[in-house]
């Protein structure tokens, strides 16, 4: 794997699932619907929060997905608006990721002593898995920032 600071545009093909940081769109789509799947099925007490816990998922999930195959089929062809689009993603990804979390942190434990326990099970599971995702946004953002900063 080719470092962030040695690859100063964007790869194509199925170079993306070889260099670092374009991998992480795996494990951020992995997670990312783990959290969209868990939150879904569990039980909804309080819809504005959750709702946002799934705005975000949902958004990102797509956003992660439609970018890796925009990348894979080479649409970008070296220009520099993807590097920088890429950035402006990978930050708003961060971003909302990190409150998601925190929401669905807050929510899961205000049940705590409310719910039925593999509801709550499953609400623990949505935090772990948005908290993963939200570090593998953060160094997909850090790593992006090098790039577009080397570019």
């Amino acid at each position: 794997m080719s470092s962030a600071t040695s690859t100063t545009s964007l790869p194509s093909g199925l170079a993306v699932l070889t260099t670092f940081p374009d991998v992480l769109f795996i494990p951020e789509i992995i997670f990312g619907g783990l959290v969209w799947i868990l939150v879904a099925s569990s039980k909804i007490p309080s819809p504005m929060l959750q709702g946002w816990v799934m705005f975000v998922s949902v958004f990102c999930f797509i956003m992660s997905t439609t970018l890796l195959c925009l990348y894979i089929c080479g649409v970008h062809g070296g220009s520099s608006f993807w590097v920088t689009l890429d950035v402006i993603f990978q930050e708003t990804a961060a971003l909302f990721y990190l409150s998601a979390a925190v929401l669905e942190a807050y929510f899961t434990y205000s049940i705590r002593l409310l719910s039925v326990n593999t509801v709550y099970q499953e609400n623990i599971a949505a935090v772990v898995f948005a908290f993963l995702a939200t570090l593998m946004y953060v160094i997909h953002k850090v790593c992006s920032l090098l790039r577009w900063k080397s570019s």
